[in-house]
């Protein structure tokens, strides 16, 4: 199989597919440079409510084939931050179904998106040490904001790789599942993420990843359109509301 990111949508979700599984899923400048492309597209589909990003097969993403990477690191580190930072502004929810490695760039991909499902016996690691590159300001921003400075120490200065059990102690992933649940239980997730407000996960994602400017523009948002009407209106007849409000990218 030629490298490549694969999508599809189906029932409100998109999935993408880091598909590279002769080099354990490794992305390539061609997958790097492809990804905010496919993003802008997904999330200007108002099918699409929330994304996962998983990788082919039995592992998740072993980082960059640097044997693809032929400009400067610093212009290489350039393509990766440019995709893990498409991810992070995603304006839909966002999940990382997370098998085997997720280990340098796979971990800047997972940590950019919202939430983290873990099979057992994953492993995660991030190994700019191992090559003597400086770790993107902006990744190591959003590692931090996830496992706190000793961790994120620990991972940056050592390179080792760690375990779904400290991963879920220290806050790098959010569950972990039994082998064979991951996809069930990702599902299952997804499916209640689409069927809540956009509005109120919208704007979450906002005030969670930092932003606290636009309390007014939020406020508007809520009293100009119907989801609030129709959540309690849902509520109160027992029923599952029906939501319009869509986020755009």
């Amino acid at each position: 199989m030629e490298p490549q990111l694969l999508h599809r949508v189906a029932d409100s979700v998109a999935t993408v597919v880091i598909a590279h599984p002769a080099k354990r899923n490794a992305m390539t400048a061609a997958m790097w440079r492809a990804l905010p492309e496919l993003l802008d597209t997904l999330a200007a589909d108002p099918g699409v409510r929330a994304l996962v990003l998983t990788g082919e097969g039995g592992t998740f993403c072993a980082g960059a084939d640097i044997s693809t990477l032929r400009a400067s690191p610093a212009e290489a580190q350039g393509l990766a931050v440019r995709a893990e930072e498409a991810l992070a502004a995603f304006a839909k929810p966002t999940l990382a179904a997370i098998r085997g490695h997720c280990v340098g760039g796979g971990a800047q991909l997972a940590a950019a998106c919202d939430l983290r499902f873990a099979e057992e016996g994953a492993l995660f690691g991030v190994t700019p040490a191992k090559l003597g590159i400086v770790y993107p300001a902006s990744a190591t921003r959003r590692l931090k904001s996830l496992v706190g400075p000793a961790t994120t120490k620990y991972l940056l200065f050592s390179g080792e790789l760690i375990g779904t059990d400290r991963a879920l102690r220290t806050g790098l992933v959010d569950e972990v599942l039994p082998e064979g649940e991951l996809d069930k239980r990702v599902a299952e997730f997804t499916r209640i993420l689409v069927s809540r407000s956009q509005l109120t996960q919208a704007a979450a994602k906002e005030f969670a990843d930092g932003r606290t400017d636009r309390d007014a523009y939020w406020a508007e948002q809520m009293r100009d359109n119907a989801d609030t009407a129709e959540g309690v209106a849902a509520f109160l007849e027992r029923r599952q509301p029906r939501f319009t409000w869509t986020a755009s990218g």
